[in-house]
């Protein structure tokens, strides 16, 4: 379902002020690189800490202002208190007003009541930096009163609301505002985290937020692979064709998912449904592994990187395995990246992307086409969005 905006006629006249509330989750992500898969509640912020896990949500934040930086002169920011929007903003020169107040930890009550109060305000769009788990919050409290667009920053992000990349999110508020883009209904999407990091994906919709509709800039839905025999012999062909072409001494780094999880299924290994695990000579290494332990192992050696693509969404990086970062790949290098994807994911896409968090490395993914295994044998060249 979509409701459209009534366009208005074009003109030179300079476009009136309008008001965005923002809200930035700044433990959002923080458990990526670190391998906790997630950052819900306040003893794995804490773990994630111990593990030297830093920020990832502020900096996000601020590349989406720093991209909307064009048009601040039109717009005025309604911002949660200190690290929940206000320092961005003031760092990104924008004009704000502040709601709540400043907080040495914030939880999931304050972004509820920040979001209340930026629905009881009437803004024109509310914009919040963070995961899946912000955008239950924000859910629950805005429901279809206010329009509501994702910055992604966290590790899961399975709903429709988000930007592609906190880019791509600027220009969605952009043409949004200038009433160039209709709003449809996106589905909040959440998973059970205590069952994802013991290797279960559990998900569930917990409902609708309007959101800009705009299908290049974002994210649909992640699509569950269909688990027929089909997709299983394909997925075997996949595996055995990716192992014959292993060669020894160097180590492979292999992401989540099924068909990445067939590759060690074919080795009679064991692999971790939704971890990144190292394999040396055709056997697993480590498992489970963040990004330190990844940058350790291949210090100085040969590696190359298997991935798969979330289905309907076709990232590569940035959902779901931040543990292989914008450091990982680089060091591994472009070159040394095979995407695995069987033939059903495949009609659902037209490309690759990836949100490494590293704009950069994202421009360079974007100057080449990536190794695709589709089938025993069946290789594709695709382009990265």
């Amino acid at each position: 379902m979509s409701t459209k905006n009534k366009l208005s006629p074009k003109s030179d006249r300079t476009p009136p002020t309008k008001t965005i509330g923002l809200i930035v989750n700044p433990v959002a992500g923080m458990g990526g690189a670190v391998g906790l898969k997630g950052t819900d509640g306040e003893a794995i912020v804490k773990q994630a800490r111990s593990l030297g896990a830093t920020p990832v949500a502020p900096a996000r934040a601020e590349a989406f202002l720093s991209e909307l930086n064009p048009a601040k002169s039109n717009v005025r920011l309604l911002v949660g208190a200190g690290s929940m929007g206000e320092y961005e903003a003031k760092s990104c020169g924008f004009t704000y007003n502040v709601l709540g107040a400043r907080k040495k930890e914030t939880s999931a009550e304050d972004t509820v009541a920040i979001a209340k109060k930026i629905v009881d305000a009437g803004v024109a769009l509310l914009v919040f930096c963070g995961g899946d788990g912000t955008a239950r919050d924000v859910q629950a409290t805005v429901d279809m009163v206010v329009p509501v667009l994702g910055v992604p920053t966290g590790v899961k992000m399975h709903s429709a609301v988000f930007a592609v990349n906190p880019r791509a999110a600027a220009r969605v508020v952009v043409r949004f505002l200038r009433e160039e883009l209709p709003l449809r209904e996106a589905e909040v999407m959440d998973v059970d985290e205590k069952a994802f990091r013991e290797g279960r994906l559990s998900a569930e919709l917990y409902g609708y937020v309007l959101t800009p509709y705009e299908p290049h800039l974002i994210q649909a839905n992640k699509l569950a692979s269909p688990m027929t025999e089909s997709e299983l012999r394909n997925q075997a062909a996949i595996a055995v064709h990716i192992i014959e072409d292993m060669k020894p001494d160097i180590i492979y780094i292999i992401g989540p998912g099924t068909t990445t999880r067939a590759i060690a299924g074919v080795l009679d290994a064991k692999k971790t449904l939704l971890g990144v695990d190292l394999f040396l000579n055709k056997k697993i290494l480590a498992s489970d592994v963040n990004e330190t332990q990844i940058l350790e192992s291949i210090s100085g050696k040969a590696a190359q990187i298997i991935v798969t693509p979330i289905g309907g969404q076709g990232f590569i990086f940035g959902r779901g395995n931040q543990q292989i970062s914008a450091k990982v790949i680089r060091q591994v290098g472009i070159d040394n990246i095979v995407v695995a994807a069987t033939a059903s994911k495949l009609r659902r896409l037209k490309s690759l992307r990836v949100d490494t968090g590293d704009p950069d490395l994202d421009d360079a993914f974007r100057k080449r086409e990536i190794k695709v295994v589709a089938d025993y044998k069946i290789e594709h060249k695709m382009q990265v969005e």
